[in-house]
């Protein structure tokens, strides 16, 4: 077991990149194969990838013609260096970050549909505790994070929980808001066959929140990793936002920007994820030709 960790964290930029490689020379087989329709389609997929190694280009090419300084900006160049050079607390420090990320996110998944669903079915609820909620997110949970630590100590359960109050507003409000716009129409038309309330919210309701739900998850997931970072700076051992702190610290801009590469890398993983759930679960909604997707 060891030895496979000790592998895989001094092995990943090198299976990043072998990972994108391959990526890259697939889409491009299909491209090769594919009509003219589907030729179109395809190089959208290829298009984050060609505007990201063209902006760490442009990136490269501004350091280096003003000489600007590696201690103001590093160069891509620097920073790759540094990357390869820290990648073993680079990897471990992202491992730690990523699930505690994924921990609060759930928590906020799991608290923000109870919620959501609870406002968008209750008026009174809705009336009554949606002040509360906005009250609650507008306070700046960096504010928050010492009393955590005063509660919980050093260590993740503070990072988790940052995660999770960042980022389950945004759920909460989609949800109730998807259960809140069921047209009248349709409403009634159930009504007249004999449904309950509680069957218009699970056969009507429910479905049409869905892509409100998965557009807050795209919006929650970078919020989760936000908040994690922020607990992390301030109250853990390890982490991204640990070892950004010690990069600080030490003046080490290039590991300090090799840092926020990987944390980067971690969102749109993320992101990449919750948007091929939502592609599957939800393409009945893509009607419109500006669709994602």
């Amino acid at each position: 077991m060891d030895a496979i960790a000790d592998f895989l964290l001094n092995g990943w930029p090198v299976a990043l990149v072998i990972a994108s490689a391959a990526y890259v020379a697939w889409i491009f087989a299909k491209v090769l194969m594919s009509g003219a329709t589907d030729r179109a389609k395809l190089s959208l997929q290829l298009a984050p990838l060609i505007c990201t190694a063209g902006t760490f280009l442009l990136w490269e090419l501004f350091c280096k013609a003003l000489s600007i300084s590696t201690f103001v900006l590093p160069a891509p160049s620097d920073i790759a260096i540094s990357l390869w050079q820290f990648r073993r607390q680079i990897g471990l420090h992202s491992f730690h970050t990523a699930w505690m990320t994924i921990a609060g996110f759930g928590l906020a998944v799991a608290f923000g549909i109870a919620l959501g669903l609870l406002f968008g079915a209750s008026r009174f609820f809705y009336a009554g505790f949606y002040p509360l909620l906005v009250g609650f997110n507008t306070v700046p949970k960096v504010a928050v994070v010492p009393i955590l630590v005063i509660w919980f100590g050093v260590g993740w359960l503070p990072a988790v929980l940052t995660a999770f109050m960042i980022s389950f507003f945004p759920i909460v409000v989609n949800v109730a808001t998807g259960l809140a716009t069921i047209e009248p129409e349709t409403e009634d038309v159930m009504k007249a066959l004999g449904a309950t309330k509680f069957q218009i919210m699970t056969k009507i309701g429910i479905p049409r929140s869905l892509p409100y739900f998965f557009g807050s998850l795209k919006v929650a997931i970078t919020l989760a990793y936000i908040g994690s970072v922020i607990a992390e700076y301030n109250a853990s051992r390890f982490g991204i936002g640990n070892l950004m702190a010690r990069a600080s610290a030490d003046f080490n801009v290039p590991l300090l920007f090799a840092s926020l590469i990987a944390l980067a890398i971690l969102g749109v993983g993320m992101y990449m994820a919750t948007v091929w759930l939502e592609n599957r679960m939800t393409g009945w909604a893509q009607r419109s030709s500006f669709a994602a997707g």
